[in-house]
């Protein structure tokens, strides 16, 4: 049975009666709103550690002026059973007040040059605030390992970065996107998707498609794949891009070209009516 947690000090007291047991401590880091993609985390999680802990808290810090914090769906309830099928032991559901007592910070993590890219830039200070909550999630649960999905590529190398430049003694895992069967990236803001919209947002992982299939028939020019990319999206009408990149999968640094033994990633933001999508490909291993 998953227990419920509401309180930092309960989630510690639960997490060192595990480790008294010399139980491992497993993590997974969500906003709620579970679906499946969730659950494979929680399950992957479930393989590798003896005593899993779920948190449930949408971060208001990572939420610009004019995004959907009081909008993003919560849906606790449902989330409860989503993370106690999937075999979480422990469910970590903080208010606001809890995480953050005084109301505002004056102490944030600045996660660096990998953090004013792509995401970054399209949502300013974003990446400080997932940092921030990540690092505090950290300190609070002090897992084994943490489980993170590569459908938000960026944000797994930023939380990689953070570990590795502060020595936090956790391990990352990252857990393959998990996908419709029409090839949608699962996410919690496709609720928002009038069935027309659900349908055109098949346009990211069709455009993914149509870069790694120029990648096999040889081509290797990266502005010449960022065009098919782009070229993709802009046929589909109900589809406004943020940006298409090519880049280096461990730097996300911008490529000229595509080398055979360099990992390279395809990334893309689109909007979709009112919702905004990202998605991910690796083009080269």
């Amino acid at each position: 049975m998953t227990e419920i947690a509401e309180e930092i000090a309960q989630v510690r007291f639960t997490v060192e009666s595990a480790r008294a047991r010399r139980q491992s401590i497993g993590f997974v880091p969500t906003m709620g709103a579970l679906h499946a993609g969730h659950a494979r985390l929680i399950e992957r999680c479930r393989e590798e550690a003896r005593f899993t802990v779920v948190s449930l808290f949408v971060n208001p810090t990572q939420f610009g002026p004019n995004e959907d914090f009081t909008s993003y769906p919560r849906t606790w309830d449902e989330d409860l059973c989503v993370a106690s099928a999937a075999g979480a032991d422990l469910l970590f559901r903080p208010s606001v007040e809890a995480m953050y007592p005084s109301g505002r910070l004056s102490t944030y993590v600045e996660p660096g040059s990998l953090s004013t890219v792509l995401e970054g830039r399209s949502r300013p200070g974003h990446f400080r605030g997932v940092a921030t909550v990540v690092l505090k999630l950290f300190q609070i649960v002090q897992p084994d390992f943490a489980y993170f999905g590569e459908k938000d590529y960026q944000q797994l190398l930023v939380i990689r970065r953070i570990v590795d430049d502060l020595n936090v003694p956790v391990a990352v895992r990252s857990v393959p996107t998990v996908r419709e069967p029409d090839g949608l990236a699962m996410s919690s803001r496709n609720r928002y998707l009038s069935p027309a919209e659900r349908q055109a947002a098949l346009v990211l992982s069709r455009a993914l498609g149509a870069a790694r299939d120029v990648v096999l028939r040889g081509e290797h020019d990266a502005n010449r794949i960022r065009q098919t990319l782009a070229e993709t999206v802009k046929y589909e009408q109900l589809a406004e891009l943020d940006y298409a990149e090519v880049a280096d999968a461990g730097s996300l640094e911008p490529l000229v070209e595509i080398e055979t033994g360099r990992r390279a990633v395809a990334l893309l933001a689109v909007r979709i009516g009112g919702t905004r999508l990202i998605d991910n490909a690796i083009l080269m291993e």
